[in-house]
Parts: structure tokens; C-alpha cells; sequence
């Protein structure tokens, strides 16, 4: 299937995502995600929803019947995502609606138990494949100020038991942000954890301007409240401070939002930058980076990042 923004395939609910869009790449987990059982697909869905299949479909029709109502120009994804680079000019000059298009029933998950029985049992496994891992901490150590630098905190949010820093590297705060208390104790570039669900409570338990950066990876996609948790990101950054989301096209799709799993590759991107957007607080634009060690051949590694605001 062509991997274009724009090609669509609608299909009535309950079937799952298929698990070629949106799988947990651990083998432990993979044959069970990607082949739902017959009791998964008879789970209740709030609401009719329409889905789509294929890498780089876009969710942006979704929102053109609402154009007249909103008085404001809707934004289209028109990119491909190949062997170019064209997902880093998605973000560039973007004329956002005015006001922020998604809907309650977008932010709904297949599975709606509550995510601390899900997370409850700790999983030492990864999951993104190693290039992809390789790729992501090439770039942490491009972007992150050099180990040991004084007065530099940061904020490793939805955390588990490895966070793919550089080998070695070191501050003096590093904070964890996580779902189960065995794996952040686990993780040994952390210097202190918190157990939080942010679907519960979105608020961040730290004190405003206390992070140079916050990484986030692959697990954007679990949000149900993303503004609220962008919000907060910028509070607790300092002034200039990056925020860094990063994410491939693997999840937990039972516990994924649904406008992530009904999409694909481009549109998460633009749905990641519509985060920054809509939540305030952040530098435009926001900047989209293809990180993918080997289009094809290896999971795609996608960075949306965006630096607090200074202030006067």
C-alpha cells in the first residue's frame, strides 16, 4: 500500500487496527497485539468511529465538515513520508485553526480500564527495535547538554525501567515520571521517580521553571488529556527549555487514543504539533524530525520538539 497522506479506508467498528500500523515491538507481546483475541474484538467502543488504514492516511478530512462552523482555514496533510525528509517540513509555517479541532471521542482508547491494572505488572522489555533505539540516543546526545553540567534537570516523562540516554550520561537531576514503580526504580539514569497516571491526574508534581528538558518516548500516543500534560510541560520547564517528544508507529493499540491509531505516520506528527500549538506556552513553529535509521527495514523514529517561551 502507498505510503501518501491522504488515502482512506473506512470500516465499521469493532475491529482493531491492524497490527501492522500500531503493534508493541517486544515479542513477548507482539503475536498477542497484533492478533486480537475474539473477546478484544467484541469490546465496547463508545461511539461510531471510522478508521484508517495505511501508514501516512490522513486524519485531516476528519475535520473538513466542520470548516463552515469554525470559520477558519483546516490544515491538510499533503506530504509523503518516503525516502525524502519531508516529514521535517510539516510543521514549517503551518496555519493552524483557530480553535483546537479534536473531539472527546478522538481521545477515547479501545480498552478503558483503568491503565494502572495494565501497567500494574512491570515489563523489562523495549519497545522500539534496537536501530531505532540507536537513532534516538544519537540524537539525545546531539541535543543535551554535555554530562555533569551544573544546574541541569531533567524530566523523563511516562519513564520506565531505560530511558535511552546516551551511555554514561549524567546530571544532577534526572527524573522519572512513570506508570510502575519496579521499572523506575530499574532505570539507572534516574536520581529520583514519581508514580503517576496522567490520564488520572495530568497535573506534574514539580514546581514551575525546574526542567532544562523533558523527553517523552513513544508514549504520546497514550495521552487522553494532552493538552493538560502540555500545559503543565511548560510550566515546569524553565524559560528556552525543550521539550522532546519522540515516537515510532508501535503502541499498545488497545490503550492507544483512537485519532492515533485511526492514523498514521504524518498525522501523528501533526497531531503532536497541534499538542504544542493548542497547549501555549511553546516557541513556533513547532519542528518535526525524521529520525528513521532504515525507511523499511527498521521501525521509523519520529522527534516533534518545541522550546518553552522566554519570558522578558
Amino acid at each position: 500500500m502507498a505510503n501518501v497522506v491522504g488515502l482512506r479506508l473506512s470500516l465499521p467498528l469493532p475491529l482493531p487496527v491492524l497490527g501492522s500500523v500500531c503493534v508493541c515491538s517486544s515479542s513477548t507481546f507482539a503475536t498477542t497485539l497484533s492478533r486480537p483475541s475474539t473477546k478484544k474484538l467484541n469490546c465496547k467502543v463508545k461511539g461510531p468511529r471510522r478508521m484508517v488504514l495505511g501508514l501516512g492516511a490522513s486524519f485531516f478530512s476528519h475535520f473538513m465538515t466542520m470548516a463552515g462552523a469554525m470559520g477558519s482555514k483546516f490544515f491538510m496533510a499533503s506530504a509523503k513520508i518516503t525516502g525524502g525528509s519531508s516529514v521535517d517540513e510539516l510543521l514549517k509555517n503551518y496555519e493552524w485553526p483557530e480553535q483546537f479541532p479534536f473531539k472527546e471521542e478522538d481521545f477515547q482508547r479501545f480498552d478503558e480500564t483503568p491503565d494502572s491494572l495494565f501497567y500494574e505488572a512491570p515489563r523489562f522489555v523495549t519497545h522500539i527495535d534496537d536501530p531505532a533505539i540507536a537513532a534516538l540516543t544519537k540524537y539525545y546526545s546531539k541535543v543535551f547538554p554535555p554530562s555533569n553540567t551544573p544546574g541541569v534537570s531533567i524530566l523523563d516523562m511516562c519513564s520506565s525501567w531505560v530511558s535511552h540516554f546516551p551511555p554514561g550520561y549524567k546530571q544532577e537531576r534526572v527524573v522519572g515520571l512513570g506508570m510502575n514503580e519496579a521499572e523506575l526504580k530499574r532505570n539507572p539514569v534516574l536520581t529520583e521517580y514519581a508514580v503517576q497516571d496522567l490520564n488520572v491526574n495530568p497535573k506534574l508534581p514539580f514546581e514551575d521553571n525546574s526542567f532544562d528538558i523533558i523527553t517523552n518516548v513513544v508514549s504520546v500516543d497514550y495521552l487522553t488529556k494532552p493538552l493538560d500534560v502540555f500545559k503543565e510541560m511548560s510550566r515546569v520547564l524553565k524559560p528556552g527549555g525543550l521539550a522532546i517528544m519522540s515516537f515510532s508507529n508501535r503502541c499498545f493499540w488497545t490503550k492507544a487514543i483512537s485519532i492515533w491509531t485511526s492514523t498514521g505516520d504524518a498525522d501523528h506528527v501533526m497531531i503532536v504539533g497541534s499538542y504544542f500549538h493548542y497547549a501555549g506556552g511553546f516557541e513556533p513553529p513547532q519542528v518535526a524530525v525524521d529520525i528513521s535509521p532504515n525507511p523499511g527495514r527498521s521501525d521509523p523514529m519520529y522527534i516533534v520538539y518545541s522550546r518553552k517561551l522566554s519570558t522578558a
